[in-house]
This record gives structure tokens, C-alpha cells and sequence, in this order.
């Protein structure tokens, strides 16, 4: 994947962790971090090196926030 594009997906995933933060509803809230995660694990896979500890927390919270979002719904 072109580094640029990567570099961009990265300063993305910061973006929606951010607004994240700032709205009030809990499932918005879950679905935006859920965003945020998904470009980080993307980011961490297409570095120039494999960012594993960029990878691993975030997996495992996009599980996390699926998890609450649609199966304990």
C-alpha cells in the first residue's frame, strides 16, 4: 500500500478516536472508537514495518466494540 495513503489511514484512526470522545450517545460513541480502531489495525499492517503493538490493542478492541454493539444488543 502506497505510505502515503497509510500515514493518512493513521492521522483517520486518530481522528474518530478523538470524536469519539466528544459525543454523548453510547452506541455512537462505540461505533466511532469502532472506526478509529479498524483504520489503526489497518495502519499497524500496512507500515513499513508490521506495528504489532499498534495491532494487537486495537483488535482486540474492535471485538470488544462489536461485540457490544451487536450481539449484546
Amino acid at each position: 500500500m502506497n505510505p502515503e495513503l497509510v500515514k493518512y489511514i493513521g492521522y483517520l484512526a486518530s481522528v474518530f478516536i478523538v470524536l469519539s470522545f466528544i459525543v454523548r450517545t453510547v452506541s455512537l460513541i462505540r461505533l466511532i472508537n469502532l472506526l478509529g480502531c479498524i483504520c489503526f489495525v489497518i495502519y499497524g499492517a500496512f507500515s513499513k514495518e508490521i506495528l504489532w503493538p499498534v495491532i494487537i490493542p486495537n483488535a482486540v478492541i474492535c471485538l470488544v466494540q462489536v461485540y457490544y454493539l451487536w450481539i449484546k444488543k
